[in-house]
Parts: C-alpha cells; sequence; structure tokens
C-alpha cells in the first residue's frame, strides 16, 4: 500500500514531506520520491527506488525548496520499481501528482491521451491520470474543475494529490477505494494517506470520504463531495501517543489490538476493490496475467497464520474451484514435495521473518525453473520491508499495522481478509466463481467492519462467560467446515495466554476419540453459523450433553439454538457464510483475552512464546 504526503505553507517544506514519508514506512513500498514547487515558480523532483533514506541523500546532494508539495512512497503494481516509475508523475512541467490505488481503465485512456500528442515515460497507470488532468486543465483553466472533470472517467480504486505550477497556492487532492485525510494546521495544511504522517505538524484532522474533492491552501480548505455539492467534514483533534506504542483506554496491547479489527480490516480492502470485483493488480505488477495460470496453490505457514491457510483452503476449492494444499512450514521443509503443474506458492506471515517459513519460501524459490517447479511465489504479510516480502514474487500487505501482543489477533483476521481476496481474484481471472458471487462477497467485504464491530460490543457479554474457565484446566472447541481451522485458533488463543490446555476437532470426529475427554468439568466451546452444517452440528451438541459436557455455543441468531441446562448459547450478528470465519474469530479472542485476565497471567507476553520465531 503507498504512501502519500503533501503540504501547502509559508515555510520549506521538504523535511516534512520526507518525515511524513519516514512515518508511512511500515506500509511496505519500492520507492520514494517528492516534488515542490520552487521559489521561482517551476516544478522539482526527486525520485528514487528504494528507501526513503535514498530519497534523503538525494535531497542532501541537490537541495530542494518550496512551499507547496507532494510526496509518495510508492508500491509497485504497473511497472517494476524503478526511478522511471516512481511517483510524483509530471505531465510536461505544469503538473505534478501522486497516485495510490489502481486505475483499471489505464490501456484505453493511455491510447486517446497519446493521440491528443502526451508521450509516455514511465509503465504506471498514474502517468495517465496526470496527463488527462493536463488535458482537462488545457481545456476549462481550473485545477480544481480539471481534477472533478478527469476522475469521473477513471475506474478503479484511486487517492490522488496533485499541484501545478501554474496555480502554486494550492494542492488538490481527491479518494475513491483509497485514503486521504486532510491535517490542519495554523497558517498551513497537509495532506497525506494516514494520519499517523503528519502527526509531528499538527493533531487536527479530517478525513475525506468517497468520492470527495479537496482544495487545500495555505489557509483554508474546501471539500466537495461525489455529486459536486460544498460540504463540510468534521475536524477531529488527535490527543492519544504513537498509536502502536500506547496502550491508550485498553489494559493490554491484545485487547487494544482486538478493538482494532474493524480498523484494520478497513486499511486492508482499501484500493483493493472494484465496484463490484478484486482489483487483480493489488497483487503486483503481471499478477492478472499469472493469475490465469495458476491451476493449484500451496499454502505454508506456522501457528496462527497456518490456521488462516486453512480457512483459505475452503475458500479457494468452494468458491473459486483450484485444488489447494497447506503445509505447516516445520514440516514441508524437510520431506520431498511432488508439485503439481502451475503451483503458486503461498506463505502467511504477521512478521515475515519466521524461519520455518522463510526456509519453504527459499526451498520454492530454488525449484522454481527445474522439472518440478512453482509457478511463482506470493507473500502474505504485514510487514514490507520484511525478508519474506524481499524473497517474494508478488505481495499482499494486510496493513494490520503493528501488532505487539505475542498472541496473534489483527494480523489474522486482515489475513482472512486478504486469502478472501486472493480467492476472489483468481476465481474471477479463471470464470470459475458463481454467478453475483464476486459482487455479493465484494459488497459484504465493504460492510465487515461494521459487523467486527457488532461482535466486540459483545465483550461484555463474552466476559461474563469468562468466569466459567476461572478454575478449568482444559477445554475442547469445535467447529465444522470453515469453522474447524477458527476452532483451533480458538483453542490456540486460549492456550496461549490463559495456559488452559485446548484442543480442536471438527465436530464430526468426536466419536472417534475426543468424546472420551467429556464431563462436566471440561467445558466444549463451539461455534456455529447458520449454514448447511448446522443441523449435523446440534446433534453433535447433544452428544456431549447426554455425556454431562458444558456447552458454550457461538451461534447464529437464526441457528435456532437455545440456552438450557449446561448449554450457554452467545447470539452472533448473522453475516454470509463466506464471511463467517472473520466474524466468530472475534469472540473467541475476547473469551481468552478475559480468561486469562481473569487468571491473573501475562496477557501480552505469555512464558515461553516470542512474537516473531526467528529460529528453527
Amino acid at each position: 500500500m503507498c504512501g502519500i504526503v503533501g503540504a501547502v505553507a509559508e515555510r520549506n517544506i521538504a523535511a516534512i514531506l520526507v518525515e511524513g514519508l519516514k512515518r508511512l514506512e511500515y506500509r511496505g513500498y519500492d520507492s520514494a520520491g517528492l516534488a515542490l514547487i520552487d521559489a521561482h515558480g517551476a516544478l522539482r523532483r526527486h525520485r528514487r527506488p528504494g528507501k526513503v533514506s535514498g530519497l534523503e541523500q538525494a535531497l542532501a546532494e541537490e537541495p530542494l525548496s518550496g512551499r507547496v508539495g507532494i510526496a509518495h512512497t510508492r508500491w509497485a503494481t504497473h511497472g517494476a520499481p524503478c526511478e522511471r516509475n516512481a511517483h510524483p508523475h509530471f505531465s510536461g512541467d505544469d503538473l505534478a501528482l501522486v497516485h495510490n490505488g489502481i486505475i483499471e481503465n489505464h490501456a484505453p485512456l493511455r491510447e486517446r491521451l497519446r493521440g491528443l500528442g502526451y508521450t509516455f515515460t514511465s509503465d504506471t497507470d498514474t502517468e495517465v491520470v496526470v496527463h488527462l488532468i493536463h488535458h482537462k486543465l488545457k481545456e476549462l483553466g481550473d485545477l480544481t474543475a480539471a481534477l472533478k472533470s478527469a476522475v469521473a472517467e477513471l475506474h478503479g480504486a484511486y487517492g490522488l494529490a496533485v499541484v501545478s505550477r501554474h496555480q502554486p497556492d494550492r494542492l488538490l487532492a481527491t479518494r475513491s477505494g483509497s485514503p486521504l485525510v486532510v491535517g490542519l494546521g495554523i497558517g498551513e495544511n497537509f495532506i497525506a494517506s494516514d494520519q499517523m504522517a503528519l502527526r509531528q505538524v499538527t493533531d487536527r484532522f479530517m478525513y475525506l470520504e468517497e468520492g470527495d474533492v479537496a482544495e487545500i491552501q495555505r489557509d483554508r480548505v474546501q471539500v466537495w463531495d461525489a455529486a459536486g455539492a460544498p460540504v463540510t467534514r468534521e475536524v477531529v483533534q488527535y490527543h492519544e501517543g504513537a498509536e502502536a506504542a500506547d496502550k491508550g483506554e485498553y489494559r493490554h496491547f491484545m485487547l487494544k489490538e482486538i478493538h482494532e479489527q474493524p480498523k484494520v480490516v478497513q486499511r486492508t480492502l482499501e484500493g483493493r476493490l472494484g465496484s463490484d470485483h478484486v482489483l487483480a493488480q493489488a497483487f503486483g505488477p503481471q499478477a492478472a496475467e499469472l493469475f490465469a495460470r495458476v491451476r493449484n496453490v500451496q499454502i505454508v505457514a506456522c501457528g496462527t497464520s497456518y490456521h488462516a491457510g486453512l480457512v483459505a483452503r475452503y475458500w479457494l476449492e468452494g468458491l473459486a474451484g483450484i485444488p489447494c494444499q497447506v503445509e505447516v512450514a516445520s514440516e514441508f521443509r524437510y520431506r520431498q514435495v511432488v508439485v503439481p503443474a502451475d503451483t503458486l506458492f503461498v506463505s502467511i506471515s504477521q512478521s515475515g521473518e519466521t524461519a520455518d517459513t522463510l526456509a519453504a519460501l527459499r526451498n520454492a524459490k530454488a525449484r522454481q525453473g527445474s522439472g518440478h517447479a512453482y509457478l511463482s511465489s506470493l507473500a502474505i504479510c504485514n510487514v514490507g520491508t520484511s525478508s519474506l516480502v524481499r524473497e517474494s514474487d508478488l505481495t499482499l500487505l494486510t496493513q494490520a499495522g503493528p501488532e505487539i501482543g505475542v498472541a496473534s489477533t489483527k494480523a489474522f483476521t486482515t489475513q482472512l481478509v486478504s486469502l478472501l481476496l486472493l480467492t476472489l481474484a483468481l476465481g474471477r481471472v479463471h470464470g470459475t466463481l458463481a454467478d453475483g458471487l464476486e459482487a455479493r462477497l465484494v459488497d459484504e467485504l465493504r460492510r465487515l467492519p461494521s459487523r467486527l464491530g457488532e461482535a466486540l460490543a459483545m465483550d461484555k457479554t463474552i466476559e461474563k462467560v469468562a468466569e466459567f474457565f476461572a478454575d478449568k484446566h482444559h477445554s475442547l472447541f469445535l467447529g465444522r467446515g470453515t469453522q474447524y481451522p477458527v476452532a483451533m485458533e480458538g483453542a490456540l488463543k486460549l492456550k496461549e495466554i490463559s495456559y488452559i490446555h485446548a484442543e480442536a476437532y471438527p465436530a464430526g470426529e468426536l466419536k472417534h476419540g475426543p468424546l472420551a475427554l467429556v464431563d462436566a468439568d471440561m467445558p466444549v466451546i463451539t461455534v456455529a453459523p447458520n449454514n448447511e452444517l448446522v443441523e449435523k452440528l446440534k446433534s453433535n451438541l447433544q452428544e456431549v450433553r447426554a455425556r454431562g459436557g458444558e456447552l458454550i455455543v457461538f451461534a447464529d441468531r437464526e441457528a435456532d439454538i437455545e440456552n438450557g441446562e449446561g448449554t450457554q448459547v452467545v447470539a452472533m450478528p448473522h453475516i454470509d457464510d463466506v464471511l463467517a470465519p472473520i466474524l466468530y474469530t472475534v469472540p473467541l479472542q475476547l473469551l481468552s483475552y478475559h480468561v486469562a485476565v481473569l487468571r491473573g497471567t501475562d496477557v501480552d507476553q505469555p512464558r515461553n512464546l516470542a512474537k516473531s520465531v526467528t529460529v528453527e
């Protein structure tokens, strides 16, 4: 996910722009650049592949100064990571533009603009936008009008910031599917893709809404909505310390990170959804062409990330019709693997430094080009600068932000969202999705953050349920279908932070051994969305009750499972069955957290565990 910073001020803003880019480095990027309008009214620019430090070095060697400007960190989608593809992009010496997102109709626009005499110097979709605005500016004479007219022709997702040397007192910004925030100062104003980029210059922010266009000058900000009407957006003052390092109102980082899930899921989706489909280019350059060749998927991961992969197997095979294998990385790396033709190797990791997962990737890369080769490699990861990301061919960053609690929470749900995006992208390219499925799920994904908020609102109810576990030493988690890996993740969370022994089984396996363990001292936690397996699950629950087992059931409100003797039902919001694994994860996280607090364990740093397992 790219980063945008812009400023209009009465002082030299070069250092402000660079500092803003540094604060966005966590997002992952492969090049950096900035453009300023200097004291002579000329547009000046530095761009460098690699890190912001390279851009800093360029500025030290050849300083730039200006009071209006924009800056950017780029993650390549169209065109390789190199200087000519880095942002900002120019149209002649008149306009400079930075862009987050993907322009789907860049090819026909490019041909049209070539016909109008424009020359392209990059391989990016972004350069199309700056030339289109330039063309509109010649017709309309006003930068704001030109921007509004140009974006009406764009299909895809974008956050844009643009400056013109002919109107050097302002910068323009607009968003559709990619976030932008205006920072309000005294005699100066700013724009960024994340408020963290601007915390060094202001604590007052205005969040642009979908379709908004903003004209930002030193002493005022004007905003128009998607319909073109002038609007006033709420100004929010930010008082807290650095987001990742401060627990804020929460007792533990883990609880804070559980409650951040609506926000980080929203962030993971931004810039990756079209009106009714997933943007395949979000996975990297030529992703759509590569996906068309994929016939099999091999997922490798450890711990929580492995559970995310297990859910993805149900999605990939059930929705996209693509065979999928999932393995624990520590086992995968030590066995002889038969690689089916045209297999995409997918590694999943929060840190991107997990030793076993990295070793598995390197093993797979070594086999590319051999007789039993992987087609390509894709990393789903939370850290853009990690080894896993650097060594993979394609990447989708999960955008969970820093996760400090050792027990993974928001990283898991953003991994699930990312894997569902992969499923839909592959299914769309292959034409294997059911009619209307992708549009329906894209709509459901847009609603997902608010659904997660509904689950979080059940916190007090779940805290009460946790009291039942205060004196327990063992527990059993049950699920069917996609909920079986969710049960596995729930059991892992409980054992990690409360030190209660917990195991997970497919509910249909009860009679094959685990039922022997069931008694009044071994609570059985079950996840029960309202799907085609719910009736079979009810039979499994009766088996538990017949042996005196105590049931805690997280059940869809429409599943017709009621409280009774030995059965506590926690009513869950109804949700599309495909997205149910993401929603049902949240109450299990909360349950584990509250049980651990009751038992007095170290929630954020459980014994014997490390956040990133960088040794074998």
